[in-house]
């Protein structure tokens, strides 16, 4: 993992994340890149009334000192930092920015439970899950003891989840992690009976060439069901595949993969597949 992208809007959350992202950092020998979108309207960048220039060098001027006081941070000691200020408005730009960086990995911060909000509002954060070709980690709160140990990947068998699978596991032996995959079974529109279910798991295992361990666990709601497997595991962090600009994966469908991302209380990956 060479670079790590974290945006940051310089709320408690942000930098819940880019405490995460130097621990990350300083286990693979990784530089971070600091991305702050000002925002400002395109009228206001071109208006030469002088109101409107001064108020577009203040904003600059405040993001600069904000970074020079966050990248003094004393987490930060040791790590290659590259601070970038752009005026971008949509967060579909993040994407972007960490393809021209050569990034590995976006961390970015949430509040959790009760939202999305400040630098990622409303649906912002969705954005940036669609549209990054790159696995998102959002994390939720202050990283007290941040340690990998114990990673669970969300899996609903389907073929194309090989790829995330290979990706998570790559990711969890780089960090001296394991790795768990949990099928929730629930009643619902799309329920399978155990045979059709065991029918699935061996197509899996087929088509990844090897024999993988694939924990079921019943639940009357597959989004509680991952929530309170992640729980009683004691997980340290939860992976979802996504579909990208195609819309998140079918097993995290709607409102379901809000709920999961917004009230798990450990950080969320998702990769992309």
């Amino acid at each position: 993992m060479k670079k790590i992208l974290v945006p940051v809007d310089f709320s408690d959350f942000s930098k819940y994340a880019l405490e995460v992202a130097s621990k990350l950092a300083k286990q693979h020998g990784s530089g971070i890149v600091l991305l702050h979108m000002i925002g400002m309207s395109d009228s206001v960048l071109a208006n030469s009334e002088l109101a409107e220039e001064a108020e577009a060098k203040y904003f600059l001027k405040l993001a600069k000192d904000k970074i020079k006081e966050l990248t003094g941070q004393k987490y930060l000691k040791g790590i290659a930092v590259n601070a970038i200020i752009q005026n971008y408005k949509d967060f579909e730009e993040v994407n972007k920015v960490a393809q021209e960086q050569d990034c590995d990995l976006i961390v970015m911060g949430s509040h959790g439970a009760s939202g999305i909000r400040e630098l990622f509002v409303g649906s912002n954060t969705e954005k940036v899950v669609r549209s990054s070709d790159l696995p998102v980690m959002v994390i939720k709160s202050k990283p007290e003891a941040f340690h990998l140990q114990r990673i669970v990947m969300a899996c609903d068998l389907d073929l194309e989840n090989i790829s995330v699978y290979k990706k998570a596991k790559q990711f969890a032996e780089s960090n001296g992690a394991s790795l768990e995959m949990v099928y929730v079974h629930s009643a619902g529109a799309n329920f399978m009976g155990r045979d059709d279910v065991t029918q699935r798991l061996e197509a899996f295992k087929q088509e990844l060439g090897k024999d993988v361990n694939i924990n079921f666990y019943d639940h009357n709601s597959v989004e509680k069901g991952i929530l309170q497997y992640c729980f009683e595991k004691n997980a340290d962090l939860l992976v979802i595949p996504t579909h990208g600009r195609k819309g998140l994966a079918r097993f995290i469908v709607g409102s379901l993969a809000e709920t999961v991302s917004n009230h798990a209380k450990i950080p969320v990956m998702t990769i992309r597949i």
